[in-house]
């Protein structure tokens, strides 16, 4: 039996998501660029809603592109391209607030109570002998992606994640407009994310 199609006719932005992202799966990398430039200021918001006052916004919305990006060819154009890139961003920003929970109680800080301070000790139920060794091999890969990159994706890449500058800082040392300098990260993430992706057996 054929699948029964809606007939509501699809929205002008609707139409013009599924050419944006039929060229994108084409290879045309400016179909990628369009699709985050019109969502950019949305789904920026949508996550400040989730993680407020947080430094790590433009990371995540970032990361979130990167993401559908990275799923693009299961997008169905039965569904708004909206609709999919807003869930992927919400999974993703709650595995980040996840994470980010796990982290706030450190094993390491001692806890003060009314008969002085107590430390914790948990045993580690996860050793392996070997683990320092692979934890290196994994350091010194993304190394090498990071080297192998284009210079000004080399640059903003080092800056943001090594020397931990802010957006603003970046721009302002390398006197780019700010938009250009979070294109460049986004592109330079986009290609350790394929590289790595490629080397994921290895590591």
């Amino acid at each position: 039996m054929a699948k029964k199609r809606s007939s509501k006719t699809p929205s002008p932005s609707s139409e013009q998501d599924r050419e944006l992202v039929t060229a994108a799966l084409a290879g045309r990398q400016s179909a990628y660029q369009e699709l985050m430039e019109k969502y950019q200021g949305a789904l920026t918001r949508h996550v400040q809603k989730m993680v407020r006052g947080s430094n790590d916004i433009d990371d995540l919305v970032q990361e979130c592109f990167i993401k559908a990006f990275g799923a693009l060819k299961s997008y169905s154009s039965d569904y708004a391209f909206s609709t999919w890139l807003y869930k992927i961003a919400t999974n993703h920003t709650i595995d980040f607030l996840r994470k980010k929970r796990l982290q706030t109680f450190s094993i390491d800080r001692p806890i003060k109570t009314k008969d002085g301070e107590v430390e914790f000790e948990i045993p580690d139920v996860d050793y392996r002998p070997d683990r320092h060794i692979v934890e290196d091999q994994r350091r010194e890969l993304i190394q090498e992606a990071i080297d192998a990159l284009p210079p000004k994706y080399h640059t903003v890449i080092v800056m943001r994640h090594q020397q931990e500058k802010s957006y603003e800082e970046i721009a302002k040392e390398l006197d780019l407009p700010l938009g250009t300098v979070k294109a460049h990260i986004f592109r330079a993430r986009a290609l350790l994310y394929k590289h790595l992706r490629n080397q994921r057996d290895t590591i």
